[in-house]
């Protein structure tokens, strides 16, 4: 690695011929001829494709789409002062507005009128690096942002209401603790007590926030937080939007819960300690399953090791079908791991993975939640899946490949670009910060 650049001397630069003894080499020669394929290599095992059932009748009506972003600023000079911007959406749509859309070139006017007061979106700040928060160390300011940023009043507070209707599970109506998680303070493990938002550990009496249950802190050190951080607080806000919907059917209309269809950007899961939420979101599920309210939601995955995999085998799929892998396919063909060790998605995932293949233009990478953990669904498994299929021909979208028009909606609400978004925030936060401004050398 080169030497980088400093205030008095320029950066160390490569070599520019340094790749001629890397082609000279007899070693490097034999294995590049080794290495040309043209062909994928051949599946171990063959995706069980099924017809996709489409009912009409069974279509939901209430489309809503959740979606996120965030954008990292990092100054230019010593110390490379960091901040993260994120900012998440949820908006609902009307399926009879929905079919007076061009799919392909949609009026921005008609799309103004569907959406107006019908999107949501909230947004805030996290300080990563080199940053001063006066009174407090970044460990202690990012915990403290994640708490206020849950109840920030431009949504009510609701996804934080979400958090505690999730934390104490509120829906059948006993009055628990939290599950135990670690303290921020002394490490070792505490709980709150029922409907509580702040309190103090039981073994050192430091103080804790609700939101200290979702792990943030785990990820920190006293001076610094990785960037890691700011997405990691993304994907947990979605979720809490994605619920905040449904407990808001939940609690004051759950006749209206059966007509819809909860759309999210990105795979039903949670990772590392942030899956402490998983466990409550399936037993919620389940539970309003039982019910006979079944919640519909998918969340569609648009890059990564699956959607790669789709794009491998999509085309031998018949139209319209659905495959759905069971764990040894994933680890076998997925992840190229053995087919041994703990079952996949069985601590993280509250939704099953399914690949779709709809017509020629539109396959993709759904997620649809099962209740118990399934690590062989099948169809019947999938809560609400024969609505979710009768519904996703009336919500694809043309503008992209496999896409449908609640994510790529909300993601017009929720994404920050990196240009001209990351200049502007950049300038925002060197505008605001005053005297001793961020990004000032």
């Amino acid at each position: 690695m080169p030497y980088q650049g400093g205030e008095r001397l320029p950066a160390e630069r490569a070599s520019r011929l340094g790749h001629l003894a890397v082609l000279q080499s007899e070693l490097v020669n034999k294995l590049c001829r080794s290495f040309e394929t043209s062909t994928a290599a051949p599946l171990i095992s063959k995706p069980a494709w099924e017809p996709v059932p489409c009912i009409e009748s069974k279509r939901l009506p209430l489309i809503f789409g959740i979606d996120g972003s965030v954008q990292w600023i990092t100054g230019d000079a010593p110390l490379h002062k960091t901040i993260a911007f994120v900012k998440t959406a949820l908006l609902r749509l009307d399926i009879e507005a929905l079919k007076e859309l061009d799919r392909e070139s949609p009026n921005p006017f008609a799309l103004r009128d569907i959406l107006a007061d019908s999107a949501l979106y909230h947004a805030t700040v996290f300080p990563l690096r080199h940053v001063i928060v006066p009174g407090l160390s970044i460990y202690d300011a990012v915990r403290q942002v994640i708490f206020e940023s849950l109840r920030d009043a431009s949504l009510n507070g609701e996804p934080f209401e979400t958090l505690k209707w999730l934390a104490y599970e509120k829906w059948d109506g006993t009055q628990t603790p939290t599950q135990p998680f670690q303290c921020p303070h002394c490490s070792k493990n505490t709980t709150l007590p029922f409907d509580a938002t702040e309190g103090k550990c039981e073994q050192c009496r430091g103080h804790l926030y609700l939101s200290d249950l979702l792990g943030f802190h785990q990820e920190m050190t006293v001076d610094a937080a990785p960037d890691i951080i700011a997405s990691n607080y993304m994907n947990i806000h979605e979720t809490l939007l994605l619920f905040t919907g449904v407990r808001h059917y939940w609690d004051s209309s759950k006749e209206t819960l059966r007509r819809c269809l909860f759309v999210k950007d990105g795979p039903l899961s949670l990772r590392a300690q942030y899956s402490k939420l998983v466990a409550p979101i399936r037993r919620f599920l389940i539970f309003a399953r039982d019910q006979s309210y079944p919640i519909c939601m998918l969340g569609q995955e648009k890059s990564g090791r699956f959607y790669d995999h789709l794009q491998l085998i999509a085309r031998d799929a018949p139209i319209p079908s659905l495959f759905l892998p069971n764990d040894s396919y994933i680890k076998k063909e997925i992840q190229y791991r053995p087919d041994t060790g703990q079952l996949y998605g069985l601590d993280t995932n509250y939704g099953a993975k399914s690949f779709v293949r709809l017509n020629e233009h539109h396959h993709m990478v759904i997620n649809i939640p099962t209740g118990e953990f399934c690590p062989d669904p099948r169809f019947s498994d999938l809560i609400g899946a024969d609505r979710i299929f009768a519904t996703l021909p009336t919500i694809l979208s043309s503008r992209h490949e496999g896409a449908l028009l609640p994510v790529e909606l909300a993601h017009g609400v929720a994404s920050l670009s990196t240009y001209p978004s990351a200049r502007i925030l950049k300038v925002f936060a060197d505008t605001v910060g005053g005297e001793g401004t961020l990004f000032s050398k």
